[in-house]
């Protein structure tokens, strides 16, 4: 499409930055479709207990099942007992809590960890947003920059840090509301400062929802502390899936030297001599120990645990982890 000739001339910056973002996202949709087009089909579990109202297939009668929901067609001309199993057919409710701290901007590997988590923000909109199911999405990052100083002849020390950033994004159903939340989440710029896993966590839980499905997207480098109890808190309502992004670098350091490190959230520069045999393997045993403390929380909060690298197949990845659910929830309705 051509543009308006009140707007063409040179491409700023921002607008250029801002294009290659629609041209990554165009791309990255067209890989998702091709990917995981049907592998849902609409078919999900029911979102409150009990058996659902829409008819089923039918299968052979066995002990324990309820004889009021005999199929007696079927059972007549086979002359073996049968029962029509139903499905739950209703309207989901998706809520995403994207965590967008300045950690993320980091990545060794094929992909940097915030192109992981919007690429999954992709994924999970592509799969939830049909048959007129709902989406939304807490959005959170560091503080907002400090504001400039306007009286510059007089220094004064920097103000301090802001809260982070907690942006919302109201559910809607419909392929132009789940783009425009996708678009919300891939232009959400990083900023730095601590993030606040535990109070983006919370926001899915104030106020109070119907019963449907939560997804935390996070690199999960918060303690444990700050965000097991609003995952708990959540798990009560709603079935939870937390999507765990990490880089091979957070898992073990190479052997290359004196290799300087920053913090992305505090600015803090270090030096580590990664030749030393022994940081190296201490290194390993905190991040270890770290990750494994992190899946125990999610275990212990009933959530469902999906972890992403950036050096692997993140859609491969993805597939693998949707088809088994899909395999256990089906195996689980044919009892």
């Amino acid at each position: 499409m051509a543009r308006p000739a009140a707007v063409t001339g040179p491409v700023r910056p921002a607008d250029a930055a801002g294009e290659r973002t629609e041209a990554v996202l165009s791309r990255l949709q067209l890989l998702v479709t091709r990917k995981l087009d049907g592998l849902l089909q609409g078919d999900y579990a029911g979102l409150l207990p009990g058996p659902g109202s829409e008819a089923g297939e039918s299968r052979e009668y066995r002990p324990g099942d309820d004889v009021r929901r005999m199929d007696w067609p079927v059972t007549a001309r086979t002359t073996t007992p049968h029962v029509r199993r139903t499905v739950a057919d209703r309207e989901l409710e998706t809520w995403l809590a994207v965590d967008l701290s300045a950690s993320l901007d980091f990545g060794t590997g094929r992909w940097l960890k915030r192109d992981v988590v919007v690429a999954a923000t992709a994924a999970l909109t592509h799969l939830t947003v049909r048959g007129g199911n709902r989406i939304g999405a807490v959005i959170g990052t560091g503080a907002e920059p400090p504001p400039t100083p306007t009286r510059r002849w007089r220094p004064a020390p920097p103000p301090p840090a802001g809260p982070p950033t907690l942006t919302r994004v109201p559910a809607r159903s419909g392929r132009r509301e789940a783009q425009a939340l996708l678009r919300a989440v891939a232009h959400t710029p990083l900023r730095p400062g601590r993030g606040d896993l535990g109070a983006l966590v919370d926001l899915l839980n104030r106020p109070p929802r119907r019963r449907g499905l939560a997804v935390v997207i996070s690199d999960f480098l918060a303690p444990p502390a700050q965000w097991g109890r609003p995952l708990r808190k959540l798990r009560v309502r709603h079935d939870v899936l937390a999507i765990e992004v990490v880089d091979p670098r957070e898992l073990e350091l190479p052997d290359v030297g004196v290799l300087p490190v920053a913090d992305p959230e505090t600015g803090q520069l270090h030096e580590v001599q990664t030749a030393d045999p022994r940081l190296r393997r201490r290194y390993a045993e905190e991040a270890a120990a770290q990750r494994a403390a992190n899946a125990a929380e999610m275990r212990a909060a009933g959530a469902g645990h999906l972890l992403l690298r950036t050096d692997r197949d993140w859609l491969l990845d993805m597939v693998r982890f949707v088809a088994a659910q899909r395999h256990a929830r089906t195996r689980g309705t044919t009892r």
